[in-house]
C-alpha cells in the first residue's frame, strides 16, 4: 500500500502481510529482517487474530524514511500505516528491535495500542551504546565484483555465534549458534532488499533509551518476556520497577515465549478487524495455496511476463505485469500455465504477453544457486549477473558471443538487482525456461 505525501513527507510504499480473522494484531519485525520472519507465527495465530505485519521503512519491500530517522520516526511511521489502513486501535507484538519501536509507539501514541507483547526487550547501558555505535552498522553497498557478498554471508552467519557479531570472544558467545545455510540465506536476502538502509533501522533502536514508564504510570497492558539463550534475557534484570500494567517473565524456549505472548494478547483482544484499505495499482492475488505479485493497471488488455531469472519492473501506463511463479515475490507453483491463467482472470487482463525464449542451453544458463555452508552461491549469482550484459549466452565468453556493453547495466546497483532476481528465482528459472519453450511449440503460427 502507498502512504501519500503530506507536508514535507514524501510519498512512500509500505508492504505488509495479512492472514487470519478476528481482532486485529499488529506484528513488527526485528532488524534487519522483514515481515517474512512472522509468516509461520501468523499462520499459527491466524485462528484467533487478523494478523498484519508491515515491512518496516527501509526493510523488505517498504520504502525508507527520509534523512536519518530515530526510533520515534519509526514509531510514527507505523501509526501512519495504521491510519491509512483505517485502524484506530489494536494489540501488538514485536520481537527485539520491533518491540523497542512498539514501546516507543505506546509512549508517543498511548491510545493506539490496547495491549503489547515484546520478546527480548533491550535496556541499553551507555557503554553498550558506545561499543555498538557505527561499528555494528557499517556501510553496505554493492561492490563491482561481489566482495560485499563475502562480508554479508559471514556477518549474518556469525551473528548467531556472538553478540555483538564483530566481537568474537568466549564472553560474547551465544548459546543458539548454528550454521544452517537456509536460515542464513533468509536474512541475507532481506539484507539485499534493505541495502544500506538497514543501518537506519538498526541505528534507531541501538540509540533508543529503554522505554519503561515510572511505576505509577497508567498504560495499556504490556508483557515483556525472554527465553533462555536470548541475548536480551539479562536485560529484564536491569528494570528496577515496572508499572502496574506491565509484567516481565523469563521462559525456557522460543515456543514458550510465543505461547505466553499469544495467551496474553488473546486475553486483551478487542473488537473485530475493520475493512482494510488496499492499493489499486499493486499487490498480490491468491492462486490456490500461493500468491502472485502484480503491478500496473488491473483490467489492462495485456499482462506481461518477464524472462527466466528476472522479475517484474515498473510497467508502462496501461500495462499489467506479474512476477511469474517462483520468481520475485510470487510463490512457486507446480503448474505454471494454470497459475498464470488464474492470475490473468483475477486481474482482468485479456491477453498474456509471453517473453522470448532466452538464447542458450537451459542446463547451463541457470547454475545451481542453492545456499551452501560457505556462501559460494552468492558469488555465482553475481558473476552471472555481470556476464549477462557482456555475452549472449552469458556462459559463452568468446568474441563470437560478445554483445554491446551498456555502461548503465554494469553499475554496481544494476548488477545487484540482477543478482538478487537470480537468487530469488533459483531453479525456478530453468523451469520457467522450459515452460516458455513448451508454450512456443504450442503457439499457432501466423
Amino acid at each position: 500500500m502507498t502512504i501519500a505525501a503530506s507536508g514535507t513527507k514524501p510519498r512512500r510504499t509500505v508492504h505488509y502481510r495479512r492472514c487470519g480473522s478476528g481482532p486485529l494484531l499488529l506484528l513488527v519485525h526485528q532488524s534487519p529482517r522483514s515481515s517474512a520472519e512472522y509468516e509461520d507465527l501468523m499462520r499459527r495465530w491466524s485462528h484467533s487474530f487478523t494478523c498484519i505485519a508491515p515491512d518496516s521503512p527501509g526493510f523488505g519491500q517498504s520504502d525508507p524514511l527520509p534523512g536519518v530517522p530515530d526510533v520515534g520516526d519509526f514509531a510514527d511511521a507505523i501509526v501512519e500505516f495504521l491510519d491509512i489502513l483505517g485502524v484506530s486501535r489494536c494489540c501488538a507484538y514485536g520481537f527485539h528491535s520491533g518491540g523497542i519501536i512498539l514501546a516507543h509507539l505506546l509512549k508517543r501514541h498511548p491510545d493506539r495500542l490496547s495491549a503489547l507483547a515484546i520478546g527480548g526487550y533491550a535496556i541499553w547501558t551507555a557503554e553498550e551504546m558506545r561499543t555498538f555505535g557505527e561499528r555494528y552498522i557499517p556501510e553496505f553497498h554493492p561492490k563491482p565484483y561481489g566482495e560485499h557478498l563475502a562480508w554479508l554471508w559471514n556477518r549474518i552467519l556469525e551473528q548467531s555465534w556472538f553478540f555483538p557479531w564483530f566481537d568474537p570472544r568466549d564472553e560474547t558467545r551465544l548459546s543458539g549458534a548454528h550454521a544452517d545455510p537456509d536460515r542464513v540465506n533468509a536474512i541475507v536476502m532481506e539484507m539485499l532488499d534493505a541495502g544500506n538502509a538497514y543501518r537506519f533501522g538498526y541505528r534507531a533502536v541501538l540509540l533508543a533509551p529503554g522505554e519503561v514508564p515510572p511505576p505509577d504510570a497508567d498504560t495499556a497492558p504490556v508483557l515483556l518476556s525472554a527465553y533462555r539463550g536470548d541475548p536480551f534475557g539479562a536485560h529484564l534484570d536491569r528494570i528496577d520497577q515496572l508499572p502496574k500494567n506491565w509484567r516481565a517473565e523469563k521462559v525456557e524456549t522460543p515456543a514458550d515465549h510465543q505461547d505466553l505472548s499469544f495467551a496474553f494478547l488473546r486475553d486483551h483482544a478487542e473488537s473485530a478487524c475493520p475493512a482494510l484499505a488496499e492499493d489499486n495499482d499493486a499487490g498480490f492475488v491468491a492462486v490456490g495455496d500461493g500468491l502472485i505479485h502484480w503491478r500496473g493497471t488491473r483490467g489492462a488488455r495485456n499482462m506481461v511476463l518477464h524472462a527466466p531469472g528476472a522479475e517484474l519492473t515498473e510497467p508502462s501506463p496501461g500495462i499489467l505485469a506479474i512476477d511469474v511463479p517462483g520468481h520475485g515475490l510470487s510463490s512457486n507453483f507446480a503448474n505454471y500455465p494454470a497459475a498464470i491463467e488464474a492470475a490473468r482472470v483475477a486481474l482482468g487482463a485479456s491477453k498474456v504477453l509471453w517473453p522470448a525464449l532466452p538464447l542458450g542451453d537451459p542446463e547451463i544458463l541457470y547454475p545451481d544457486l542453492t545456499p551452501d555452508r560457505f556462501g559460494g552461491y552468492l558469488q555465482r549469482a553475481w558473476s552471472v549477473a555481470r556476464a549477462l550484459v557482456m555475452f549472449a549466452p552469458w556462459y559463452a565468453a568468446d568474441p563470437k558471443h560478445a554483445i554491446s556493453v551498456e555502461q548503465n547495466a554494469l553499475i554496481d546497483e544494476a548488477i545487484a538487482l540482477r543478482a538478487r532476481a537470480l537468487l530469488r528465482a533459483g531453479q525456478s528459472a530453468a523451469t520457467w525456461h522450459h515452460e516458455i519453450a513448451s508454450h512456443l511449440k504450442m503457439e499457432p503460427r501466423p
